[in-house]
């Protein structure tokens, strides 16, 4: 009676550490779940947004920003509701986008959903190895316009610094999984604040200053800054840029899987997303129109790293150390679920190969032998494919155009018909399916936009390697 007592009692202890799945039990809060977001969302690129600001004006401008952040929050909501099925609350856990698709949709979409999550994915911490590296030139750059003057030529080799970034991701991707991300996540998020805030504060310094910059109702003068060819391809780019930079759906699933099963991940997934889509939205809107007003229709593509302020250089640097940091970050919430999608496929085609499976203990940490050799060889990839092609973020630009309509908008919308049972040419069928087609046709514009800006940056790399 002593021993099944005792074994009882074993059991219930273990059930008490496990989640209904039996899976290790979800500590994730909405504040977890909210620098998660923040991290994915807000990147450098939040420095950019007076150039599309700039592209398009005063009233088109703050209006994108704004309408493409009530999108992705209600989309984010949609997308929340298929974590679990068939009951949002209740239901079954589906742990990625892949599993998601595949519990609603089913059949060649699941496949086409995977393709669109681990391309933007692989595509993005690509990214942010050359933009992390930008940045870390951009402080050497900053002391030597500092002590030498600005019209000093300061070039920079990016390649040490991809290196260098890479070999912090080595380390930093033996962290076992997404779960284990919190605070990598909270540190990224104070530092994506700090360096908005340091963007924002300059602006306004050069605003006060009233120095005399031409802004206007519609962007940027076709025959005074720009032909008429290149107005409406700068006004592709800046729609496509706007669009993308609120997207965080290819991670969202990810992010709600570290949730506590109580409150409803839903619900808190829903609280996470208001607040990081908030956040977000408060900063590109002050980024983007605070430096319009600072810059004019000569805005930079990144005010910090192009060099529209050259001092306070301290202040300069430290706002691009924080850019790293956060990036370091970033490239972890991004990289993780490739890594753990690989991982599941190996376990599940090598259960009995102890290279795959056993977890050995080093003084304390797990170390697995295939988590080891995976994410070091991704991670050397991805920074080899960085220094071969650092006109790689153009190319962003066109991943983010492939994928921002079918993971952010066509699924969601999609899954929540389904799942609603909402009857064909209802009229929320039909604003939906209105919905869907608009941003359908903002990706192929944006598409459009970004592949002419790939071919004109492929020239000037042309150029340059020639030189």
């Amino acid at each position: 009676m002593d021993n099944s007592s005792s074994t009882f009692q074993v059991v219930r202890e273990m059930r008490r550490d496990l989640d209904d799945d039996g899976r290790e039990k979800r500590t994730g809060t909405v504040t977890s779940a909210s620098a998660h977001i923040i991290t994915a969302v807000i990147g450098s690129g939040v420095l950019s947004l007076s150039w599309a600001v700039a592209q398009l004006g005063w009233i088109a401008g703050p209006t994108a920003l704004l309408l493409f952040s009530v999108i992705t929050y209600f989309t984010s909501n949609l997308l929340a509701d298929s974590y679990r099925t068939p009951d949002p609350v209740y239901g079954k856990r589906n742990y990625t986008y892949m599993d998601v698709v595949q519990a609603n949709l089913g059949g060649i979409k699941v496949q086409l959903s995977g393709i669109a999550q681990y391309a933007n994915l692989l595509g993005t911490t690509i990214g942010y190895t050359i933009t992390a590296s930008i940045s870390i030139a951009a402080v050497k750059k900053s002391n030597c316009f500092h002590y030498k003057g600005h019209n000093e030529d300061c070039k920079s080799i990016y390649y040490q610094y991809m290196i260098m970034f890479g070999a912090i991701q080595i380390v930093l991707s033996q962290i076992q999984n997404f779960h284990k991300l919190s605070l990598l996540s909270m540190v990224s998020t104070m530092m994506s604040i700090a360096y908005s805030s340091i963007g924002v504060g300059l602006s306004i310094a050069k605003v006060a200053t009233r120095e005399h910059v031409r802004t206007s109702l519609t962007g940027v003068t076709v025959g005074v800054d720009v032909s008429g060819q290149e107005k409406i391809w700068r006004t592709f780019q800046a729609i496509g840029d706007i669009a993308f930079s609120y997207s965080f759906s290819p991670v969202l699933i990810e992010i709600q899987d570290t949730l506590k099963a109580y409150p409803p991940e839903n619900g808190v997934m829903k609280k996470a997303s208001l607040v990081g889509v908030t956040t977000t939205t408060m900063f590109y809107v002050l980024c983007g129109c605070v430096g319009y007003a600072a810059f004019g229709n000569n805005a930079p593509g990144n005010f910090l790293t192009s060099f529209g302020f050259y001092e306070p250089f301290w202040l300069i640097d430290f706002a691009n150390v924080c850019i790293v940091i956060h990036l370091v970050g970033a490239y972890q919430v991004f990289a993780q679920p490739l890594f753990g999608f690989v991982e599941m496929k190996c376990k599940q085609r090598w259960a009995t190969s102890k290279f795959v499976m056993k977890e050995h203990s080093i003084r304390g940490y797990k170390v697995n032998m295939l988590r080891l050799c995976w994410r070091t060889s991704y991670v050397m990839l991805t920074t080899v494919i960085a220094m071969i092609f650092p006109f790689f973020n153009s190319f962003l630009g066109l991943i983010g155009a492939i994928s921002f309509y079918p993971l952010t908008v066509y699924f969601p919308i999609e899954m929540h018909l389904v799942r609603s049972n909402i009857p064909k040419f209802s009229s929320t069928w039909l604003w939906l399916k209105m919905l869907s087609f608009t941003c359908l046709v903002v990706s192929l514009v944006a598409g459009i936009g970004s592949i002419q800006g790939l071919l004109h940056e492929l020239k000037k790399y042309q150029v340059f390697e020639a030189e």
